[in-house]
């Protein structure tokens, strides 16, 4: 394979990013300098012991209450379920306060964590349980019944346990939350799983039994992450604890200056089983001990921000729709910004038009970073100090080797597009019980392939122009559906755009766009005008269709493929 003929001189290629580092960010970061997660957890948790660690729907677990709790759980899983080092423990749950004391439980016990979207279907729960081997799984009442649906076609898994929404609210709280959830609003489905565990018995009878420290090393395999399957199967990236560790104590040299230990609230509206919320907010924020401020249903803008409107919040992360949706509400510009100093954007590509008018919003500038589930997740982020949104993905954090590749595997010249390589702590061993696929995705000098197309600049800022399945060939001419969204953003009247390729008998491809527009006066006539005002011929797109809605990952991601898919099939 071309691919995998790569010169050794790469791995003495010139850091030219380095340059641009803010003063104070080291080139190099210490990915030993915690044996385990668990390691940081516990830390955490007995130096921030008062300090509240995360929020949700009007109640907050203070971080020596993580502690007992997580203690707790995982006592439960050691002794009554009989877990060991290495099962892997699926958690089927949103953002709500179990998650955390879940996942912490179980990497305190030394189990391997399985994150799983809640939304998933019978079938895609089985295949990922299957896969995984997962002996156990947390999952909420709302989706039991999914469970229960799955587990005829899954052999491996023999522990179900099942918590309430609102399992650690006060009493009262709880039955009504249960009662509105599974009467008024009917979000909880039938279901019926013999010798299903409760959470809170799983809690009550960990607290009378001894929890056993389990003893870890930062080689041993904390999650097994699995890829979205958007293009195919998903695959489940492990993930070990050095891995996470690597990519905690980057951000925490990145963000230094910025944010300080004990002082920050984070607003937490990308879900959890997510590698970027995950890493970002849930491990990186408690490591800081900063305050995770839980939304447990983002797609509910309004009251996304009246629980927004609680909290003079310091950060908030999130993908370009979310920002989006949130600005195109009235009410978000009435939140108080003043202590806001972080926004950070990844999941896909910041839109100009939505950066810029973030930033006149709320003062703060939105900071795009790029990673990816294998790379746990960060590989570059713009700097702290960045003064406005600059169209790049920013620079290769501390510790982190980048390239960019031709077709046949060598260095292209600075400023030329090419598919992005990466090296770093941060990178994953490999896909579980998937050598075929790790082969693909790894040279046999250790660079992990992106498949992602980017260019660097002489300051080592990368641009990410496309994903290379997403590129659009037209009559031998690149076109990058980012370029040609971000450029269509910027016409009012357009609330959404995404932009595929379409097969075309006489210039190979062309270039579709599907807009969701918030003028119902904006017509065809209006885009195309546009369109030909500000992009070269060939990139503009030949059709357009509107639509009420795109195609989305509930993580806000737009499903291009599916986009393409459908008006293929037409």
């Amino acid at each position: 394979m071309q691919l995998k003929e790569y010169k050794k001189e790469l791995l003495s290629v010139e850091k030219i990013w380095l340059k641009s580092y803010p003063q104070g960010v080291p080139a190099e970061i210490n990915p030993d300098a915690y044996q385990s997660l668990a390691e940081v957890i516990e830390q955490s948790c007995q130096q921030f012991r008062d300090r509240p660690a995360f929020y949700n729907m009007g109640v907050s677990l203070t971080y020596a209450q993580l502690d007992e709790y997580s203690r707790e759980f995982a006592a439960y899983l050691q002794h009554e379920l009989k877990l060991k080092k290495g099962d892997r423990l699926a958690i089927m749950l949103p953002n709500i306060l179990q998650y955390p004391i879940v996942l912490f439980g179980a990497l305190r016990a030394g189990l391997v964590v399985v994150n799983v979207n809640p939304l998933y279907t019978a079938d895609e729960l089985a295949y990922q349980l299957n896969n995984s081997g997962a002996a156990t799984i947390v999952a909420l009442t709302n989706f039991a019944s999914t469970v229960q649906k799955a587990l005829p076609r899954v052999s491996a898994l023999k522990n179900v346990i099942i918590t309430d929404l609102g399992d650690l609210f006060s009493p009262f709280k709880r039955w009504m939350t249960h009662l509105v959830l599974k009467y008024i609003y009917k979000k909880i489905p039938q279901w019926d799983i013999p010798g299903a565990i409760p959470f809170r018995k799983a809690l009550a009878r960990g607290k009378e039994l001894p929890f056993i420290k389990v003893p870890l090393t930062n080689n041993d395999t904390a999650f097994l992450q699995y890829t979205g399957g958007t293009t195919g199967v998903s695959k489940g990236a492990i993930l070990t604890h050095r891995n996470v560790i690597a990519n905690l104590q980057q951000a925490d040299a990145w963000f230094r200056s910025l944010l300080s230990e004990g002082q920050e609230t984070i607003i937490t509206a990308l879900p959890l089983y997510h590698i970027f919320s995950l890493t970002a907010n849930a491990l990186f924020f408690s490591k800081i001990g900063g305050l995770n401020v839980l939304i447990t249903n983002p797609r509910d803008i309004p009251g996304s921000i009246r629980e927004m409107k609680k909290f003079k919040f310091t950060a908030i992360t999130g993908v370009n729709t979310l920002f989006n949706a949130l600005m195109k509400d009235p009410a978000f510009a009435t939140l108080d910004f003043s202590r806001l100093r972080l926004t950070l954007g990844g999941g896909m590509a910041v839109q100009r038009a939505v950066a810029e008018k973030w930033q006149k919003l709320t003062g703060a500038p939105l900071l795009e970073a790029y990673g990816l589930t294998e790379t746990s997740p960060c590989v570059t982020i713009n700097p702290a100090n960045l003064d406005a949104y600059n169209g790049t993905i920013g620079l290769p954090v501390s510790s982190t080797d980048v390239c960019i590749l031709d077709e046949n595997g060598h260095e292209v010249p600075i400023g030329q597009p090419g598919e992005l390589a990466v090296k770093g702590p941060q990178v994953m061993k490999g896909y579980w019980q998937n050598p075929a696929e790790t082969e693909k995705v790894f040279t046999k000098d250790g660079w992990l392939l992106t498949g992602d197309i980017a260019k660097i600049d002489e300051q080592g800022f990368i641009r990410l122009l496309e994903r290379k399945k997403d590129m659009i060939l037209i009559s031998g001419f690149n076109v990058y559906p980012n370029e040609v969204e971000d450029v269509l953003a910027k016409l009012p009247g357009i609330r959404e755009v995404a932009v595929v390729g379409l097969p075309d008998e006489y210039s190979g491809e062309i270039a579709k766009a599907f807009i969701v527009k918030d003028d119902p006066n904006l017509t065809k006539d209006d885009i195309f005008k546009y369109a030909h005002e500000h992009l070269t011929p060939y990139k503009v797109p030949k059709q357009i269709e509107f639509c009420d809605e795109l195609p989305k990952t509930n993580v806000g991601k737009i499903l291009r493929r599916a986009l393409r898919d459908a008006a293929v099939n037409k």
